[in-house]
């Protein structure tokens, strides 16, 4: 088989106060993040919206201890699953390639070239598949690897998702069983999901099936965890004025409240590690909008991070990919695949629902134009003599 290397792929994050900014460009210059008519605008819109944000995020980011823990967690669950590949019989090199921060995806190629690796099991840290996270990564690895001689020479293989998989359901349900049990009367808690939102014109338009797989998922950690407890699915962090999917998770939460709900036990589904969303938005905000609407008990389940059970489970999914046809990039994201990855969607005149879209955006850039120029009185307005 020859050398074998699995590359572990995540979105990244500040590593200090000092890198959110640069963070933030990085991730709003991906055209899966935000989709736009014309390329051009992409770094534009991302040099205002990160200089907009950058305050803000850093203020979040100070509340955890001043930068993101994803690095540190993903390198343990990456030393995690090489030690535990070794127990299956596997002498395998594991690689991080984050998307918008260090280690970045193309250092760990140039890694991979290093060591002379010549088969990868490429494996995203994403349990369910969407064009914004997964999509994006293997769009960026499928042109490194049409650009350079050296890795069409190496095989590689694909996971798209694996929010299926028996063995993370049970880490899952482990976890959420034992923040049940802590309380004085598990059966009356209430599973409160909270998955990241996408853009729903994503899962319409572009044939994302995040949110199938999604709900697949939570029904199926609840046929898992096999107890009576009601339960919620939710998404969180939307951004901009264009719709995103629902229930919100701030206001199914205010609705739990009104319904009665006293204990809520908060599950971050489509998150494996502790990182800001989780520490954060989580622990910090929702447990706010939650007290101030009534709950009186806001309890959230751990992120996976090296649970034995999920870290075993992505060292079996490796070696069933080393032993099954390869799966390429060309069966995942293109359009006969079922999604349709950047550029979808073409600019119309009139009333139609991609008009409609595009109308949004637009007015969010002119928006976010705005609000940078009256907040620092510089800005794109002034530039073109507008302001």
């Amino acid at each position: 088989m020859g050398r074998v290397g699995v590359l572990l792929l995540n979105l990244g994050g500040p590593d200090r106060l000092e890198d959110v900014r640069p963070f933030l460009y990085n991730l709003f210059s991906d055209p899966e993040i935000i989709r736009l008519p014309f390329p051009w605008l992409q770094s534009p819109l991302a040099w205002l919206i990160s200089t907009s944000r950058a305050q803000k995020s850093q203020n979040n980011y100070k509340q955890i201890g001043g930068g993101s823990p994803l690095k540190r967690i993903t390198e343990e669950q990456a030393q995690a699953l090489r030690e535990q590949l070794q127990h299956h019989g596997q002498d395998v090199s594991v690689y991080i390639g984050m998307r918008y921060w260090h280690p970045f995806t193309e250092e760990a190629i140039a890694l991979i070239k290093r060591d002379g690796i010549e088969r990868v099991v490429i494996l995203p840290l994403y349990p369910q598949f969407s064009i914004s996270t997964s999509g994006s990564s293997f769009r960026l690895l499928e042109d490194l690897w049409q650009k350079d001689p050296v890795l069409q020479n190496t095989e590689y293989t694909l996971i798209p998702s694996w929010y299926d998989r028996p063995g993370y359901l049970q880490a899952m349900a482990n976890l959420i069983a034992q923040e049940l049990d802590q309380l004085p009367h598990p059966d009356r808690a209430h599973i409160f999901f909270s998955a990241h939102g996408v853009p729903v014109s994503y899962v319409e338009e572009a044939g994302d099936p995040y949110q199938k797989e999604i709900e697949q998922c939570t029904a199926l950690i609840m046929q898992t965890l096999n107890r009576p407890n009601a339960h919620t699915l939710a998404y969180q962090s939307r951004v901009g004025p264009v719709e995103w999917l629902q229930p919100y998770t701030e206001e199914a939460i205010e609705e739990l409240a009104a319904q009665g709900i006293e204990d809520l036990v908060v599950v971050p589904i489509s998150f494996v590690s502790e990182h800001i969303e989780t520490l954060q938005e989580i622990d910090m905000e929702y447990r706010e909008v939650a007290e101030e609407a009534g709950i009186k008990g806001f309890h959230r389940v751990p992120a996976l991070n090296t649970h034995p059970i999920f870290i075993n489970d992505l060292a079996e999914m490796v070696v069933e990919a080393l032993n099954s046809p390869a799966i390429p990039f060309e069966e995942v994201i293109r359009p006969e695949a079922g999604t349709k990855m950047y550029p979808q969607e073409s600019w119309e005149w009139g009333l139609t629902t991609s008009a409609e879209v595009w109308n949004g955006r637009v007015a969010m850039v002119g928006l976010l134009a705005l609000i940078l120029e009256m907040l620092m009185g510089r800005g794109p307005l002034h530039a073109i003599g507008l302001m």
